[in-house]
């Protein structure tokens, strides 16, 4: 059990930055991941290292954001950026605003498309491994991602000159 504690804790960061893409705030982020390890540290036993941890843990978390959200009908606050912990840094001023009207528009997804935009762009997780996460087929993570990516487009129409998304890349098989 210990070696699973090594291996859970080895991944938090990773939970952090995950938790922070799909929570409206830092502290709610910060209450997620408490839980999500609460919860897996209970159950580390029904993990039985079928896959890998990660992979596990991102489903917990996942498992433990929808159940918050289901329980919790009131709208959290939509805060800037300002009021959270800064996840880039800022070369310029364009930039800057550039990321914070992205990451704004990000928080106004729908929970689905703002969960799969985030395992492919913030986790970089690859096509597949992000839909056994979600437990969602392949097709239908595709299909987030481009409902996600359109509304994305929608939000900052200003910036369709950049480069492509890093949530468009390509599957590999």
């Amino acid at each position: 059990m210990d070696e699973t504690n090594g291996l859970i804790a080895s991944e938090i960061p990773r939970l952090q930055r995950y938790a922070q893409s799909l929570a409206r705030d830092g502290e709610a982020a910060e209450d997620l991941v408490q839980d999500t390890l609460e919860r897996a540290i209970r159950k580390q036993h029904l993990w039985a290292r079928r896959g890998p941890i990660r992979t596990w843990l991102y489903r917990v978390l996942l498992s433990v954001f929808l159940n918050k959200c289901a329980t919790n009908a009131r709208r959290q606050p939509d805060l800037g950026l300002e009021d959270g912990p800064q996840l880039w840094q800022r070369p310029s001023q364009e930039d800057r605003a550039h990321c914070r009207e992205v990451a704004q528009a990000m928080q106004r997804l729908p929970h689905d498309q703002r969960a799969a935009i985030a395992l492919i762009a913030v986790e970089g997780l690859d096509y597949k491994d992000a839909a056994a996460i979600l437990d969602i087929p392949l097709g239908t993570l595709r299909s987030r991602l481009s409902r996600g990516r359109h509304a994305l487009r929608a939000m900052c129409p200003d910036h369709d000159d950049r480069p492509q998304a890093a949530t468009e890349k390509p599957v590999s098989h």
